[in-house]
């Protein structure tokens, strides 16, 4: 199965990248990385060639940019090349797209089949940051619906897709997203209990075809973004 980098090497050399035309979920508290992990997949996407489409419903691209910047990161240069675009659903375009679709975004909430319209007909890496912001009022079952159906067409498509949600929104939905998806990460934080300080934690909840590991993947957000600094031993990998 073809797969796709992601763009932290550490994870890349222990799970072989994503697999490619399916839906990653990402899932994560607050301050765990989960826009970081996005760009990061994003830039690497654009970097390697594929036309990169990162749809951000809570931050403005100016914004996104900036972060990128501040790990190294040039995103405008890939913009310029046509392998990166930004479709944002706050500011200034999301006026624009609502003055040009005369759909409201309130109007847009729960509709996953109107967000994926919005994703070029071309596109091969797609990153929506975060759904969370587009679930409200839906009950688990209806979100469930809703999210399997822009799962499928995204996968006719042959899109290569992360999904960002936000732990307190798929906890409210009953952490159905999880079960629709082809993999799933989960950020978080703990303390340690060896050395009672506070570290950050990957854990590979599933992706199927793939030899995950079993333990947490312990991280770092540092000069060049996300780093994994601790890995599993082949005897700790499960399929």
């Amino acid at each position: 199965m073809e797969r796709l980098k992601t763009g932290v090497e550490g994870l890349d050399r222990i799970v072989g990248g994503i697999p490619a035309g399916r839906t990653m979920l990402v899932t994560g508290e607050a301050g765990s990385g989960k826009t970081i992990f996005a760009l990061q997949f994003a830039r690497r996407c654009a970097e390697d060639g594929l036309k990169t489409v990162y749809m951000a419903s809570e931050e403005e691209a100016s914004d996104l940019r900036l972060q990128a910047a501040a790990f190294g990161w040039s995103l405008e240069k890939l913009e310029k090349a046509g392998r990166l675009e930004f479709v944002e659903l706050v500011g200034k375009r999301a006026t624009e797209t609502e003055a040009v679709m005369g759909i409201g975004i309130q109007a847009r909430k729960g509709n996953f089949g109107e967000l994926v319209k919005l994703v070029p007909r071309d596109t091969n890496a797609f990153i929506m940051d975060s759904l969370g912001s587009q679930t409200a009022n839906l009950t688990p079952d209806e979100f469930r619906d809703r999210f399997d159906l822009m799962i499928h067409t995204l996968k006719k498509r042959g899109i290569t897709t992360i999904v960002v949600l936000d732990s307190a929104t798929s906890h409210e939905l009953n952490d159905l997203a999880m079960f629709s998806v082809y993999g799933a990460l989960r950020l978080f934080k703990r303390e340690n209990p060896f050395t009672g300080r506070r570290e950050r934690v990957m854990d590979v909840v599933k992706m199927r075809s793939t030899m995950t590991p079993i333990q947490l993947l312990t991280y770092e957000i540092a000069g060049h973004g996300l780093e994994i600094v601790s890995g599993p031993d082949r005897s700790d990998e499960k399929m």
